[in-house]
């Protein structure tokens, strides 16, 4: 079964924020939205809030970490954060953590958010592991207080770059909660033909993805068209080889779905028609191992 897909916000067009929700909400059952307090110039959450309203049912996840101006002014003004803190525009720190969830919280209108994310923790300055304890342990706290579910990490490079190992994020998530049932259920990191080290890795049943997959974490796809610019590198042979019929974003999209351990894919669409046309391509059967294996090997080879 391929992956579900979600709404991702950050290259949205915000006069379509109200448009593509709804169409997100075409599968109330699978519909999923994800944002972050940085998103369109820190105003993603206050766009969405009025909207996520009149859709109840849509579940939400939200990123800490970088530092929107208006988290950064309010933070300081309550004494969360010192101006040195804050000139550094990214904070993980557990009273931060803490705050800047519930902030995430009200101003998503949300009663709990579904996710919280650790905003890429590769960017942290010394070892990223005991900051991320920290983290973890001020998630735990908002887990317990009933501010959010679960808890995750996002990251572009970081499982790339080798400064995040599943079994390790597993390890610090177990000692920050004192206990292994801990609620650190996620990762999100970028999966498409381009940004393919993961998803190559994943068809070997190694890699994050496969990690997070065998402890039943949720794997978030981000960036599956490469921002946009998949569509222009990809081409009809390359895709014919996923599924002859569907156009090129569609074909590439439902790669991605297709990718073994990923559960949901994070598409910013901003017009009805490349929401149904991936929504169209998610519902197809995946596409089998070996198949994708020949994509690469053509992408290799060109």
């Amino acid at each position: 079964m391929a992956a579900n897909l979600g709404l991702g916000t950050y290259r949205i067009d915000p006069k379509s924020m109200s448009l593509a929700v709804a169409m997100a909400n075409m599968d109330a059952d699978t519909a999923w939205v994800d944002t972050a307090p940085n998103y369109l110039g820190g105003l993603a959450q206050e766009l969405l809030a009025p909207i996520l309203v009149r859709f109840p049912k849509v579940s939400v996840s939200s990123k800490v970490g970088f530092l929107s101006t208006d988290a950064a002014i309010a933070a300081t003004h309550e004494g969360v954060l010192s101006s040195d803190e804050v000139d550094t525009e990214y904070c993980l720190r557990p009273r931060y953590v803490e705050w800047q969830g519930r902030r995430n919280c009200a101003e998503l209108r949300k009663k709990k958010l579904d996710v919280l994310f650790a905003h890429n923790p590769e960017r942290v300055d010394g070892d990223v592991y005991t900051v991320l304890k920290g983290a973890f342990g001020a998630m735990e706290a908002l887990v317990s207080e009933g501010t959010i579910k679960s808890y995750g990490v996002a990251t572009w490079d970081g499982f790339l770059k080798g400064r995040l190992r599943v079994k390790e994020l597993d390890k610090v998530a177990a000692e920050a909660a004192g206990t292994r049932d801990h609620h650190l259920k996620a990762i999100q990191l970028p999966v498409s033909l381009v940004m393919s080290d993961a998803f190559e890795s994943a068809l070997e049943g190694k890699g994050p993805i496969a990690e997070a997959a065998e402890l039943g974490w949720d794997v978030f796809a981000s960036a599956p068209l490469f921002g946009g610019e998949l569509p222009e590198l990809a081409h009809r042979d390359l895709t014919a080889l996923i599924a002859p019929a569907l156009t090129v974003p569609a074909a590439c999209i439902l790669a991605v779905a297709s990718c073994p351990g990923v559960t949901r894919v994070l598409l910013s669409a901003s017009t009805p028609s490349h929401w149904l046309e991936a929504y169209e391509a998610t519902i197809k059967p995946t596409v089998p191992a070996p198949a994708l294996r020949k994509v690469f090997d053509v992408l290799s080879s060109d």
